[in-house]
């Protein structure tokens, strides 16, 4: 019996590992920025500002894990899962600067 791949290349197969790296780390940042933004930008007590964040951290992380694997290219995937890690980034700055400072 011969083990032989149907169709199946290298390019397709970096493709494919290259959008689960996007949705497990990609994700998993923008995940952890959108809980700390939500924290920080939510008028609440601190104790409740922490559970909603952590709670929709984990709803973010899977819209990321899907949009990783709907959208055409693994660029594409990677492009929007660290374009609004990088805007959260910015704003979870901002509002620590302004809190703290």
């Amino acid at each position: 019996m011969s083990s032989k791949a149907t169709g199946i290349t290298a390019r397709y197969r970096l493709a494919v590992a290259s959008r689960s790296l996007a949705a497990l780390l990609g994700g998993y940042l923008l995940a952890s920025l959108a809980g700390v933004c939500i924290t920080l930008l939510t008028p609440m007590a601190q104790v409740d500002a922490v559970l909603t964040g952590t709670m929709l951290s984990f709803v973010v992380y899977l819209l990321a894990f899907i949009w990783c694997f709907a959208c055409r290219s693994a660029w594409r995937a990677w492009l929007g899962v660290l374009l609004p890690a990088l805007v959260l980034g910015v704003i979870d700055g901002l509002a620590y600067w302004m809190k703290n400072g």
